[in-house]
């Protein structure tokens, strides 16, 4: 495990860039790992990884069907505010492990 400094703080990141302690993340670092990815946040997006986070605590499983259906935004919006891997960057935007379905 690594340390890595966003938004100030130290935080824990396993060798692919994601949080190990999601208690770390605040919308500051979200912002900053949002940045990494060219991606300014918008409340849309924070509303989105809100959801993430929130699935991810009770314990579901993690796919990008389950975001569409979440009522916030659909697959082809999920897209557009994280393109280029829509699952993957959002997870590790929203400090939570990569899902299980993302390679």
């Amino acid at each position: 495990m690594a340390e890595k400094t966003i938004a100030g703080k130290s935080i824990s990141v396993n060798e692919e860039g994601y949080m190990t302690d999601p208690s770390q993340w605040d919308h500051d670092v979200a912002k900053e790992l949002a940045k990494e990815d060219g991606i300014e946040l918008t409340d849309k997006h924070f509303e989105v990884l809100e959801f993430l986070r929130t699935v991810t605590e009770k314990g579901e499983t993690l796919t990008i069907r389950k975001v569409g259906k979440s009522g916030i935004v659909d697959i082809k919006g999920l897209y557009g505010l994280f393109p280029g891997g829509p699952l993957k960057i959002s997870s590790k935007v929203a400090g939570i492990p990569k899902p299980s379905s993302c390679v």
